[in-house]
């Protein structure tokens, strides 16, 4: 008998009707891999010495923009802050 795993493991999955992310900006709907770079006090860190710390984002192979839902970074407080 399959395990659940195993069941899951045999799905096939029809990515024609899986929805494609569009660019918040030009609508466009290929994306680069691209980083941000996030510096790490020595006072914070949990090595004791400063560290550079990579975050892995998508951005908009077009005009380079990120949408918001691809920003790990992206405070949604702080965008709403500023709409007011």
């Amino acid at each position: 008998m399959l395990t659940e795993d195993k069941k899951q493991a045999n799905v096939q999955l029809d990515l024609s009707q899986a929805e494609t992310i569009l660019c918040e900006q030009c609508q466009n709907g290929l994306f680069l891999a691209s980083f941000f770079l996030k510096r790490i006090s020595a006072l914070v860190s949990p090595t004791g010495k400063e560290a550079i710390i990579p975050i892995q984002v998508y951005s908009c192979g077009n005009c380079g923009h990120i949408n918001n839902k691809l920003n790990p970074t992206f405070n949604q407080d702080e965008e709403t802050k500023t709409d007011n």
